[in-house]
């Protein structure tokens, strides 16, 4: 019977999922949405809590779903879709309540909000759970900080992007831009928690 409470070290999941693993600077991970989104502080914000919000439910519900049903019964090879199909209803109702309470934020997200069905970010969180054996609590937490992570590292670029551009530096207007900031944010984190064997 797979283990529901944590045989791992929950801090040192914690810590993985927000910087020694993070999805976008050492995963490299979910930059379509990095690249999209990190020119305005709202939207950043935005995506951050769509984005944890959706890995954290699909960590509650994928494990379940792996663990007693996909394994059981020898359906391994189904786990993407279904952790697909699984994420879609997520965003879907991530979408709904944005579009109901926050339209001008829907508005900012546009495209990039039901992108996050096939964030390989989002996708990739579940599937390292289902890798790496994690408790149901272990992947929980690994799933929420994967997506404090995320957050994390839009709000830095969008804050260093936004103030860059406010002072007339143009070359941070752009992909070039958006590139160039992942790649010092990804040195800084790199250089200062060090290279994790995956």
């Amino acid at each position: 019977m797979p283990a529901l409470l944590p045989t791992e070290n929950l801090l040192e999941l914690l810590i993985a999922g927000i910087f020694t693993k993070n999805f976008l600077l050492v995963m490299f991970l979910g930059l379509c949405s990095f690249l999209g989104l990190t020119k305005d502080m709202s939207s950043s914000i935005g995506m951050s809590m769509a984005v944890t919000f959706v890995m954290g439910m699909a960590s509650i519900i994928t494990w379940p779903i792996f663990h007693f049903i996909l394994v059981p019964f020898g359906l391994e090879f189904l786990q993407t879709i279904c952790f697909i199909l699984l994420i879609a209803s997520f965003v879907q109702l991530v979408e709904f309540i944005i579009r109901k309470h926050q339209p001008a934020l829907y508005r900012s997200l546009g495209i990039y909000l039901p992108l996050i069905t096939t964030n390989c970010a989002v996708l990739g969180v579940v599937l390292l759970n289902a890798q790496q054996n994690y408790s149901y609590v272990g992947s929980v937490v690994y799933g929420i900080s994967g997506g404090l992570g995320f957050g994390l590292v839009m709000l830095l670029a969008s804050g260093i992007r936004e103030k860059l551009l406010q002072r007339g530096v143009d070359m941070f207007g752009g992909f070039t831009g958006a590139f160039l900031v992942a790649a010092l944010l990804s040195l800084i984190f790199v250089n200062y928690f060090g290279v994790i064997q995956f």
